[in-house]
């Protein structure tokens, strides 16, 4: 009879916030799965767990996956932990859940915190609907093509980003969305210096232009109001194919997306755009 494979949260920067199932599960398990071992131990001395730790993180084989069921196959328990909060959401470990799933093993979760839906509560933003997208692809095509497709989005829109990025996102989101666009910008959820900052994406991007971003943030994003296509003029249009041009569209594709949008016809946008030039 295979083993369980355990999907086990763990505190997102203060280690008091853990779960007294969480410490029971990591104790009975035969081995934890860890994203960093050296994070993992940290919280491991603290709450003086001994079990042994395999590193399974990004940059892990497939084979190394595979070793993993082989032992859930054989009998042995395993959790599943990330450096903060669930594993396995835009994390290596749904890899994991996928083989367990394909080879009949049973995963079991042990929730614990979460920096997506701890942003969310604090945003201050109506929060009935909201969607997850992690990191914003860094190249600028790649990018550019997530943001458009979000454009029209009417839930709150969640991201991740780290201190040495912000300010690009910040301005590649005021460029998208409008510098009026409601946002809160939610740093060192849970830890000493824990922050949210609630304000429009125009004062955040003139607000870090002169304050220094330190720590990991969650954005939460306002959603997009009911706009009708007649509200929307051909200069606002070009606005939006000028920015997915600068951000590595051709000039007829980036027409093409907008057009799809505003109720304007493509051959219209694209001529008004080579004028232009």
């Amino acid at each position: 009879m295979s083993g369980i494979f355990y999907v086990i949260g763990t505190p997102i920067g203060n280690m008091e916030d853990i779960t007294l199932r969480q410490l029971d599960t990591l104790r009975s398990v035969d081995f934890v799965c860890a994203e960093d071992t050296r994070v993992t131990v940290k919280l491991f001395n603290r709450y003086e767990i001994k079990k042994p730790l395999v590193s399974f993180h990004e940059h892990s084989t497939r084979a190394s996956a595979e070793a993993i069921i082989g032992r859930l196959i054989a009998g042995e328990s395993c959790g599943i932990v990330t450096d903060a909060g669930m594993p396995c959401i835009s994390d290596p470990g749904e890899l994991l859940v996928k083989l367990c799933a394909e080879n009949g093993i049973e995963v079991r979760v042990v929730p614990g915190p979460s920096a997506v839906v701890s942003a969310v509560a604090v945003s201050g933003l109506p929060t009935s609907r909201f969607m997850f997208e992690g990191f914003l692809p860094v190249n600028k095509k790649q990018r550019a093509e997530r943001l458009e497709l979000l454009r029209n989005e009417s839930g709150l829109m969640v991201f991740y980003e780290a201190p040495h990025k912000l300010r690009t996102t910040l301005a590649d989101l005021e460029s998208f969305f409008g510098r009026d666009r409601r946002i809160s910008l939610c740093r060192e959820l849970t830890k000493v210096h824990e922050e949210v900052l609630r304000m429009t994406l125009g004062e955040a991007v003139e607000y870090y232009e002169t304050t220094v971003p330190r720590g990991e943030y969650v954005l939460v994003l306002e959603g997009q109001t009911v706009q009708t296509s007649d509200e929307l003029t051909i200069d606002d249009a070009l606005v939006r194919v000028r920015k997915l041009v600068e951000m590595g569209e051709r000039p007829v594709d980036a027409c093409k997306a907008i057009a799809k949008e505003c109720g304007f016809r493509k051959s219209e946008l694209y001529s008004a755009f080579c004028g232009e030039e």
